[in-house]
């Protein structure tokens, strides 16, 4: 009796611990919960910032347009000056004499053609008469035809002193345009930024006398990165600053984006024009733009 109690014991004992052994089939079979999901977030364009040069589209290099002794300077460098305004005056005493000398050739011309004119009238009526005279047999058929050859000759008298007065009114006309050459004029509004020469100066055609720029509206060129191209277009505003002045700040809209990509730099070049007042800034500055995001 004693031995059945110890045996029952025993395998009570080893049917529980069997039930409490970690490798159960049903515990190695149980899910695993799933990590939580990532996001993913999308990186945005980083501001960038170029310089580049303040530009204005007007700005020239004024040069002789004949050769000649500068007898007149009439602006010098911070000159503002009006389209047309005179900048200086070559010595046109030459072409001067030569214009009234020819002034006199056409007048006298034009005497000649007025004395070739009345000839013609005056030769038509005798003609009429001879005519008439003809008809009522008066005259030879020989003066008849004499009156009709003073008619055709002095109407080829008339055309020729009317084409000599059109070639003496072309050579004024040329002689005119030689004597404006000698009038150096401003060719648009602007300041003379530097001037070459000095009176009493020989120049030769083609020489430079003034330096005129215009004063607005001033615009800046810069160049992107490649990686701009499609993003900037034209219309688009950008901020531009200048070294110089930092507290001033200004808005410039772009007016170009090249259609190209430079392969030597891969870099797109644009034009920006500034907006409203432009402060200290001049043309030839160095500016700081800035290109939001």
């Amino acid at each position: 009796m004693k031995y059945k109690f110890v045996l029952a014991l025993l395998c009570a004992s080893l049917q529980l611990a069997c039930s409490d052994s970690p490798t159960s089939p049903v515990s190695a079979a149980s899910p695993q919960p799933l990590p939580p999901p990532v996001e993913v977030t999308k990186l945005q364009q980083p501001q960038f910032d170029a310089t580049g040069p303040l530009i204005v589209e007007n700005q020239v290099d004024v040069a002789a347009q004949r050769e000649g002794i500068l007898s007149e300077i009439r602006a010098d460098a911070g000159t503002q000056v009006r389209k047309g305004q005179l900048l200086a005056v070559i010595d046109n005493r030459q072409l001067q004499a030569q214009h009234a000398s020819l002034a006199a050739k056409l007048r006298s011309i034009e005497a000649d053609l007025q004395n070739w004119q009345a000839r013609a009238k005056l030769v038509l009526v005798d003609l009429t008469r001879a005519e008439k005279m003809w008809e009522a047999q008066l005259i030879t058929k020989e003066q008849l035809d004499h009156a009709r050859y003073e008619v055709v000759a002095t109407n080829y008298e008339v055309q020729r002193e009317q084409e000599n007065a059109r070639t003496i009114q072309e050579e004024l006309r040329s002689l005119a345009l030689e004597l404006e050459k000698t009038r150096i004029a401003a060719p648009f509004d602007g300041v003379v930024a530097r001037r070459y020469v000095r009176v009493g100066q020989k120049v030769s055609s083609n020489d430079r006398l003034f330096w005129v720029t215009a004063t607005s509206p001033l615009r800046v060129r810069f160049t992107l990165p490649e990686s701009y191209v499609g993003r900037v277009k034209a219309g688009q505003f950008v901020s531009v600053s200048s070294p110089l002045f930092p507290e001033e700040t200004h808005r410039a809209r772009v007016l170009n984006v090249s259609p190209v990509v430079d392969p030597t730099s891969s870099t797109i070049e644009l034009l920006a024009e500034l907006q409203g007042p432009v402060g200290s800034l001049q043309p030839g500055m160095t500016a700081n733009i800035q290109l939001g995001k």
